[in-house]
């Protein structure tokens, strides 16, 4: 044998060092480019669509052809200035982790399979749970995304309410089950409203409660409901997705544990506000919930995909996710197989703990709170050049309005097509507004300068 690796072998190696070359050219032009690709970049995309190859493509051109075509067509999501979607990139630790992570290539379904990342999903759930001060015995497993982390604590709930009526849905289906009496709020994020459809609840077999004039449930409404004795799950919101607001978590849940009912919150990205002494008065009593559905791919800037759902008795949990084979064995201590919906799955946790370890709880409620100041920077420049803010601005969303919906719409369009910035469209309580979401790490007062002036400026020159 030979210590000399041959040429085959060093091709794989090579591509690795191409991408890594790309991926750095990448981050350090992001400044040269609109937020937004270019009409031409996109229509340069059409050279993937074609036939599937019939021999095989040197991995060298394929990274070639990926950076040429596919990167001057992506949207800087991950840059300064990306305002839409609640989208907050991925920070400098993230990535690099994330391409370590890529070449250990570990399945993250059992310990036996990966004790690495087996370890650090442990690790990672535990400094979630204490950073949003969720209850000590509460169990938690990463996931795809909210829209995931919802399903998974809307079935166990599901299953948690009927048990207690003697009805078991893992062994007998919901066919002859009794009613499950649902509550949402009339601003529940679409996501959870697709979680109760998939969880055989229904989207419409609901009782929606109306929101004030800041996107939080009335609890004064929520009195008034009669709900018959029976299983019942509430769903409460950390978060609204267009003004940021919480609802009143602790009268809420009051409300519903008088009911016996299961409580659900949607923290998707609102929950973060916990980790900030400065905030987490907005989401105050979050933690007498049953379960609980956030991201981390949204404002703690880890890449995609990566969500955390929470319950509070992980018994319940387990009941409703375990799957059981003879190949599979006994496993002890976390199996994340056992407490989600996937069997193989990403280690996802390996990026948030390398997020959670270089930001620790001081950086954490850093990021969230610039976030936040930055928010309440962008709203009240945007209202002093003649904009309309259309709630309080508490988080780190803002909501502004030009006048009527059509000159609103043409104001979002335009500033996409500026490129200084990108900001999204939205309707509120049916009004047509701009949507900005400050979740990414990298923006700074500067960048809110540079967007504002832009949003301005393109109003003004609509007006002309």
């Amino acid at each position: 044998m030979t210590d000399q690796p041959n040429e085959a072998a060093l091709a794989p190696e090579a591509s690795l060092e191409a991408a890594a070359q790309y991926a750095r050219s990448y981050i350090a032009e992001r400044s040269q480019r609109d937020v937004h690709p270019t009409p031409e970049a996109v229509a340069e995309l059409t050279q993937f669509e074609e036939p599937m190859p019939t021999n095989p493509t040197d991995a060298g051109d394929v990274i070639d052809m990926l950076h040429q075509i596919g990167s001057p067509g992506t949207v800087q999501s991950n840059g300064p200035r990306y305002f839409g979607f609640v989208t907050g990139g991925a920070m400098p630790v993230a990535r690099a982790s994330a391409a370590l992570a890529s070449a250990w290539d570990q399945n993250g379904a059992l310990a036996t399979m990966s004790p690495t990342a087996a370890t650090l999903d442990g690790v990672a759930i535990g400094w979630i749970q204490e950073l949003l001060d969720l209850p000590n015995r509460s169990t938690g497993v990463f996931c795809g995304g909210a829209s995931e982390a919802n399903l998974i604590g809307l079935i166990t709930a599901r299953d948690s309410v009927l048990r207690r009526v003697g009805f078991d849905v893992q062994a007998d289906g919901l066919f002859q089950a009794p009613e499950v009496n649902v509550v949402i709020s009339a601003e529940a994020h679409v996501s959870l409203i697709k979680a109760l459809g998939l969880a055989g609840l229904g989207r419409n077999r609901v009782t929606v409660v109306g929101t004030d004039n800041q996107g939080r449930i009335k609890q004064s409404e929520l009195e008034k409901i009669s709900i018959s004795e029976g299983p019942g799950i509430l769903c409460l919101q950390a978060g609204n997705v267009n003004t940021g607001q919480s609802d009143d978590f602790e009268s809420a849940i009051a409300w519903a544990t008088e009911r016996q009912m299961w409580t659900h919150i949607d923290g998707a990205f609102g929950l973060w506000a916990a980790a900030s002494d400065r905030r987490k008065h907005l989401v105050a009593g979050q933690q007498l919930a049953n379960s609980w559905a956030l991201d981390c791919h949204k404002w703690l800037n880890v890449p995609y995909d990566a969500a955390v759902a929470f319950v509070a008795d992980g018994q319940n949990l387990r009941r409703s996710m375990a799957a059981a084979a003879a190949y599979l064995g006994e496993s002890s201590g976390r199996a994340p197989m056992h407490l989600g919906l996937q069997m193989s799955q990403k280690a996802r946790a390996i990026d948030t703990w390398a997020v959670l370890k270089h930001l620790g709880r001081v950086g954490v409620a850093e990021l969230i709170d610039s976030s936040c100041d930055l928010a309440a920077q962008f709203g009240s420049k945007l209202e002093a050049g003649g904009v309309e803010i259309l709630h309080d601005v508490v988080l780190n969303q803002v909501m502004a309005r030009f006048g009527d919906d059509e000159t609103t719409d043409a104001v979002v369009a335009a500033v996409q097509s500026e490129g200084t910035c990108w900001v999204g469209p939205t309707t509120w309580h049916g009004l047509r507004a701009m949507r900005i979401s400050v979740s990414g790490s990298e923006t700074t007062e500067l960048d809110v300068e540079a967007s504002v002036s832009a949003i301005l400026r393109v109003w003004e020159t609509l007006a002309d």
